[in-house]
């Protein structure tokens, strides 16, 4: 499979542990969201090692004066979990970026058709140019919901570009939907699955990550 946009497999060994825990059938629910917390928070590290604004600048210390970078806190910084089972991988990005704003957008999918319909958006009319968003979706399948996320985001001025996706295990159909509309995206995930089974589902996958995060 040939693509245009980035995807990025980090091989750190804590994100492998999580994923098989994640990918087992008999854990259980508490310790399933435990798995997709510590999966946002390392996806997380990956995705923002060099996207976030910088700012650099000059701090005195006890002995003298000497060169710092900070965060620039002028650009903002956008949380955007997709609803619901992007909630379990919040709380470790979130973890990671405390002071970034958190806008939630729910899609549920019609288990016949696979279209995605959006249930919720708290999205703002706007962003300010320059916003950085990551966006924390479990799994990338089909590609509808993820799809429609992102026109939400490019219809209110965001550049493909600044933005990071989180993601625990994707296939194939999404990916090449995202290549083919957004060549400079960037997508964070913990593997690429082979593809899908005739209910739209990931396999091997994990099953439905926002039951198995939620209990129900």
């Amino acid at each position: 499979m040939t693509l245009q946009l980035r995807v990025f497999v980090p091989p750190h060994p804590l994100i492998k542990h999580w994923l098989g825990v994640s990918r087992d059938a008999s854990t259980p629910s508490v310790l399933f969201r435990s798995a997709m917390t510590e999966l946002g928070r390392w996806l997380t590290y990956e995705a923002i090692r060099d996207w976030l604004p910088i700012l650099e600048t000059t701090v005195e210390t006890p002995l003298t004066t000497c060169p710092a970078t900070f965060i620039n806190p002028e650009i903002p910084v956008v949380i955007m979990p997709i609803l619901r089972a992007g909630l379990a991988l919040m709380e470790g990005a979130q973890a990671l970026l405390p002071l970034a704003s958190v806008y939630h957008v729910g899609y549920a999918r019609d288990e016949e058709t696979l279209e995605a319909t959006c249930y919720l958006n708290k999205l703002p009319e706007s962003f300010p140019p320059q916003t950085r968003i990551l966006i924390s979706e479990p799994m990338l399948a089909t590609g509808g919901t993820i799809m429609a996320a992102m026109k939400e985001l490019t219809q209110r001025g965001v550049d493909p570009a600044l933005v990071r996706i989180i993601s625990v295990v994707s296939a194939p159909p999404a990916l090449q939907k995202l290549a083919a509309a957004y060549p400079h995206l960037n997508i964070y995930t913990a593997t690429i699955d082979e593809g899908l089974n005739d209910q739209g589902f990931i396999v091997p996958g994990l099953g439905d990550a926002g039951d198995r995060a939620f209990g129900t």
